[in-house]
């Protein structure tokens, strides 16, 4: 009877104070909560605790309009109700006060002890996840954060996960668009977290109340349909509830039966994954069977199977091949009165314990010192498998947005698990949909990195061959083998593979990627006109390392030459870091003088093959013709004075001159063609535009005028327009604009041509 009662208690939600409750209501049901598992507990660290944190806070209010020591308390009742120890209670209740006032972790540590500090310093550290696509490399800093803070103790997360739930539970006070942004935040990471950390309390509210946000109109629809039928599914929920109670009572099994709605968040999933309506699902509700030990957990099955026939196919065995967060269950569907299917579950108290408060156990045998500690420790470590895997990966992707991807897809609520064993008989737990690869890299990366094939069942399969529950998989090794193939990347299903994968091409051609991310660099600053110098500083590849998310300037360069960074992105941030500094307090004046200064030590002299330009008030300026609007001698011109780069020489009807704002023409100084008619013997790269009917033989034709006059052709382009209308971009070097006019006017008169123009931008 104890048993039941103390079941009835675990059974209900994670208590939920009304608002605006007063802080000294919320402190007496934190006491009583912590009294009620742990009746022996010395109250008075917490007392301390409440005592400094409402002092601490004072003054301070919450969006509600609240006092804000009300959010504290309400996170240590979530935290007192999944039984955790004094100090993690302690900790949720201070663990706003270094952030949010003038505490400091010494005056923690000092008052309480180095535990509660490292504990509250951890929470602290986490700060706010900012979710925004536009805000990816910051998302991932803090995610790798809260891993680290993680690994060092596992309580931060607890202590965040109740945060959170208390911040959704007063969601209603946010913004409509800070709502959603949390809500999104919490779907993607904290609700899988809790369900990684087994604690299906939390899980279960983070999922509804994210729904009850992202999609207000399937949340509320739901639960109105949910509650039209409520009588009638309470009904038949009771009948079944009866009947196998009294089944179960005959075949001499001491169980506790009981049933209960699934979730709205749980509905909606099946709806999605199934493509179904509500009126399509019938398993909406859940029979529970709790027994004493595991061989009750199959009497009961096997005495269920007898009264209702079940389901093929939907009968699944965690008892013996637990979840990775270690859940432990029997679920079998089955048909019930009317053909209606319902789910049972059948599991031990224990297992309930653990599905129910999850890693959160842990800490309540801890500080009991039961008996039964030393398997609960186990537990523990088991379900923190992939937290390690996760620190692995952080370790490995020094990209952000892979990492964020990586995370994403292994936290994904949506994927299912298969089972399959390795010949000698260990159980391996894969994502629905994986292949032998997965298998293979899921038992060490160099298995995977030499594999050749595989046998399941004794059988040769393809690569691309789809696991299934039971297979026994052998792969095959060669040391000859090459490594991975790309196409691999498409075909995997689990996180691990495709990272252990990537992280293969990644070190093989790091060298290789490099120098290739070097040279695109420098091409890319040469057809931008960028001094590569200039940019190239350390404090400059500090900021976009950082930006990026890498450790070293080797991987930025790695990452550009593999194709998962844009040269152009490096380069642009570069400048504008450059920019930043050399921009201040400078005058138009100082960037002539700089001009004129470099001029004369690089011995910059005024010479024909500059063009001789004559820049009005400057002497032995260097000098250098855009590419914009390539002028020549008898074109007006105009000069710009650029940053470290002299004065570039424009055509005044140039389109970047005639769009300039106000700043730029500040900039803008007279300049000339300097005997330009008698002529230098220099040549200046032009550009015209031809609009012609398309013909066979117009190249020719047009080919024909320039080789007459000696002219060289740099460069031409042809278009066809789907009307026959050919456009034709032909780059030559003349003299000056009386050449030029000279061959527009003899390419006018060649058939076909309908207009000319000179390129002007």
């Amino acid at each position: 009877m104890e048993k039941v009662t103390k079941m009835n208690e675990q059974e209900k939600e994670i208590k939920r104070m009304a608002d605006f409750t007063s802080p000294e209501v919320l402190y007496n049901e934190l006491i009583a909560s912590v009294k009620k598992y742990h009746p022996s507990a010395d109250i008075s660290m917490i007392e301390k605790a409440y005592t400094i944190a409402r002092d601490a806070h004072e003054g301070q209010v919450r969006k509600s309009g609240e006092p804000y020591i009300i959010h504290p308390l309400c996170v240590a009742i979530i935290l007192a109700d999944l039984e955790l120890d004094k100090e993690t209670i302690v900790a949720g209740i201070l663990h706003d006060v270094v952030e949010d006032t003038v505490m400091s972790n010494e005056e923690i540590r000092k008052e309480f002890s180095s535990e509660v500090e490292l504990l509250v310093d951890g929470v602290t550290k986490l700060g706010q996840l900012s979710y925004s696509h536009d805000k990816v490399d910051e998302q991932a800093e803090n995610l790798r954060k809260m891993f680290l803070a993680m690994a060092k103790d596992i309580r931060v997360i607890l202590i965040k996960l109740a945060d959170r739930l208390h911040n959704m539970r007063t969601l209603q006070y946010m913004k409509p668009e800070k709502q959603k942004e949390k809500a999104r935040e919490t779907m993607d990471i904290y609700a899988p977290l809790a369900q990684r950390l087994g604690i299906s309390k939390v899980k279960i509210e983070l999922d509804d109340l994210s729904l009850k946000y992202l999609q207000p109109d399937v949340y509320y629809s739901l639960v109105e349909q949910i509650s039209d039928k409520k009588s009638a599914r309470e009904k038949f929920i009771q009948q079944i509830v009866a009947e196998v109670r009294e089944h179960i009572d005959n075949a001499g099994i001491k169980a506790r039966v009981d049933g209960r709605v699934k979730h709205f968040f749980s509905i909606y999933k099946k709806m999605v994954n199934q493509d179904k309506t509500l009126d399509q699902i019938y398993d909406l509700f859940a029979v529970r069977i709790l027994v004493d030990n595991v061989q009750d957990c199959y009497a009961a099955l096997g005495s269920i199977h007898e009264m209702y026939k079940p389901i093929p196919g939907r009968f699944k065995d965690y008892i013996a091949m637990p979840k990775p967060n270690m859940y432990q269950s029997l679920h079998t569907t089955l048909i019930g009165p009317n053909g209606t299917p319902f789910e049972i579950q059948i599991r031990t108290y224990e297992m309930h314990k653990t599905a129910e408060y999850g890693i959160a156990a842990h800490w309540k045998y801890k500080e009991s010192g039961g008996s039964k500690e030393k398997n609960i420790e186990n537990r523990a470590e088991a379900k923190l498998t992939w937290l390690r895997q996760i620190l692995e990966w952080q370790k490995d992707e020094s990209d952000n947005k892979e990492f964020m991807s990586l995370l994403k897809s292994d936290l994904d609520l949506f994927s299912e698990s298969v089972y399959c064993f390795t010949p000698t008989g260990d159980v391996k737990n894969l994502p629905n949909g994986s292949t032998p690869i997965d298998f293979a890299y899921s038992i060490h990366s160099a298995v995977g990195n030499k594999m050749i094939g595989a046998r399941v069942n004794g059988k040769l399969v393809p690569i691309d061959y789809r696991i299934q529950n039971g297979d026994r998989i052998e792969v095959l090794t060669s040391q000859n083998s090459k490594g991975p193939s790309r196409d691999w990347l498409a075909i995997v299903k689990s996180t691990q593979a495709r990272n252990k994968i990537n992280q293969w091409f990644k070190s093989e051609f790091k060298q290789s990627n490099i120098l290739k991310g070097k040279d695109m660099i420098s091409q890319y600053c040469k057809m931008k006109s960028i001094n590569h110098t200039d940019i190239m500083k350390p404090e400059y590849q500090e900021k976009v390392m950082k930006k990026y998310g890498f450790r070293d300037w080797d991987s930025v360069l790695a990452a550009i030459g593999h194709g998962g960074l844009r040269e152009g992105q490096v380069v642009n941030r570069l400048l504008e870091e450059y920019e930043k500094v050399n921009k201040k307090n400078i005058t138009d004046d100082k960037v002539l003088e700089n001009i004129i200064e470099t001029s004369k030590d690089q011995k910059m002299k005024l010479t024909k093959s500059k063009g001789g330009i004559v820049v009005k008030g400057i002497d032995d300026v260097a000098v250098r013709f855009s590419r914009c609007c390539n002028p020549v001698p008898g074109d007006e011109i105009v000069g710009f004075v650029t940053r470290g780069r002299g004065v570039s020489i424009h055509r005044t009807d140039c389109v970047n001159v005639v769009n300039m704002n106000e700043s730029e023409r500040m900039r803008m100084i007279e300049a000339e063609w300097q005997g330009f008619s008698s002529g230098f013997g220099e040549k200046y790269a032009t550009e015209i535009t031809i609009y012609a009917n398309n013909r066979t033989g117009l190249l020719v034709d047009l080919s024909k005028v320039f080789t007459e006059r000696g002219i060289d052709l740099t460069g031409i382009n042809s278009r066809l327009s789907k009307q026959g209308t050919a456009t034709l971009s032909v780059s030559f070097e003349i003299s000056g604009t009386e050449e030029l006019n000279r061959i527009i006017e003899k390419i006018r008169q060649i058939d076909s041509v309908i207009d000319i123009e000179r390129a002007a931008t």
